[in-house]
């Protein structure tokens, strides 16, 4: 009797876990349906755990027209130069990573806008084949989902750049006391450069290993014409 009632129960706890699992790898899926509608306005994991830390953010949500093409431009030409052209995943790149492991090589990153703004969204940091195998098909229904303009103004308004700084409008104020629609070529491009490591990457205080990095990424920016049609026409 106790075997069988020890059974049920554990049998009860199984499909109990497994209607969590469902739930919790379908919901990013609904929320990317939900995050179309333009005047949602989503947060990310990171946001979600400075509140449950107490710590609190500041985030100033900003529609992508009053946010400087400046900073449009470098974070596309620093992050995803082929942001307007791939359906979320650069295979190319993707491809020459795995060549790299599979040879023994240290890899390069290979993450899109698109990538990093569903692994900032649903996912958390820090590198695992768990989480890039979430994170590829994410990407790929967020592109086919979401507009590339619609994209670039999720992705600058859930970056972190800087201790509880989160998008666009907030980093423009700390970092060079701003707003985010006033960012000039050289600031915008200094935003762009802090992406990777925002906590150690000062964009407000930028060294001169980020200063070179800045110069060239502003470069590109200005260069980048062809590259951002799907943003500005």
């Amino acid at each position: 009797m106790r075997t069988r009632r020890d059974r049920l129960l554990s049998n009860r706890l199984t499909r109990r876990f497994l209607s969590i699992a469902v739930v919790v790898l379908v919901l990013p899926y609904l929320l990317i349906l939900v995050y179309a509608i333009p005047f949602t306005r989503p947060v990310s994991t990171l946001m979600l755990s400075e509140l449950i830390l107490f710590r609190g953010y500041d985030r100033r949500w900003v529609s992508l027209d009053d946010i400087s093409p400046n900073l449009v431009r470098s974070v596309m030409m620093s992050e995803d130069g082929q942001f307007c052209f791939h359906g979320g995943v650069d295979w190319a790149q993707m491809r020459g990573v795995v060549e790299d492991a599979l040879d023994g090589e240290a890899t390069r990153g290979a993450s899109t806008i698109p990538m990093q703004t569903v692994k900032n969204l649903f996912l958390w940091n820090g590198r695992s084949f768990i989480r890039k195998g979430l994170e590829l098909p994410l990407a790929i229904g967020g592109d086919f989902v979401w507009s590339k303009r619609r994209i670039m103004e999720i992705y600058l308004n859930i970056a972190e750049w800087g201790p509880g700084i989160y998008g666009a409008e907030a980093a423009a104020q700390y970092h060079f006391k701003v707003p985010a629609a006033k960012l000039s070529a050289r600031q915008a491009a200094l935003l762009a450069v802090a992406l990777p490591n925002p906590i150690t990457r000062v964009a407000g205080k930028p060294g001169r290993g980020m200063q070179r990095l800045a110069a060239v990424v502003e470069r590109r920016a200005r260069s980048s014409a062809d590259y951002i049609k799907c943003i500005y026409g």
